[in-house]
């Protein structure tokens, strides 16, 4: 582009900035994302100055250009976020997700020590959350058993973990 196209783009660019801008917002609803549409479209426009014939038409060309933009990016993957007033998860700290790392590692460090079968059955009832009678039927075995098997698991593994774990030692 030359000098004189060049300072044609930039008038228009300043009287229409604001105006392309709020467009993009009400598309969207984010100031941000406005942001990069009303740039989306000023790009397409600078790169076809030249070849535009209709000045007059050019309020139409943008408005259809930040149109577009703002579906082609609602139809990628990454944009189809469903937006909710709560968030589903509250925030941890970096205190809280250490404690639960050591938790975590403290837990399976006292597993691999307590023998297979019991470490079965404490897997299925706590970890998986089955009931006695569908840890009987994985295991194959009576319901007498797995209760047997959890109380002597819990025993080895209580064994196992010393004071790592002050929630799985006996309340007594």
């Amino acid at each position: 582009m030359d000098q004189r196209d060049e300072q044609e783009f930039a008038e228009y660019f300043v009287a229409r900035r604001e105006a392309v801008r709020r467009t993009a917002y009400l598309l969207c609803g984010d100031w941000h994302r406005a942001d990069d549409f009303a740039q989306t479209a000023f790009v397409a426009v600078h790169r076809r100055w030249r070849k535009i014939r209709d000045k007059q038409a050019l309020d139409a060309y943008v408005r259809r250009t930040v149109v577009r933009a703002v579906i082609d990016e609602s139809r990628r993957p990454w944009r189809r976020e469903k937006f909710t007033d709560e968030m589903p998860e509250s925030p941890t700290t970096d205190n809280e997700i250490g404690e639960t790392v050591a938790t975590r590692e403290a837990l399976l460090k006292g597993l691999r020590r307590v023998p297979p079968r019991q470490r079965a059955v404490l897997v299925l009832r706590f970890l998986e959350g089955l009931d006695v009678t569908a840890t009987a039927e994985a295991l194959k075995c009576s319901e007498g058993t797995v209760k047997s098997q959890t109380a002597r698991g819990l025993t080895a593994l209580r064994e196992a973990l010393g004071d790592a774990i002050d929630d799985l030692r006996p309340a007594s």
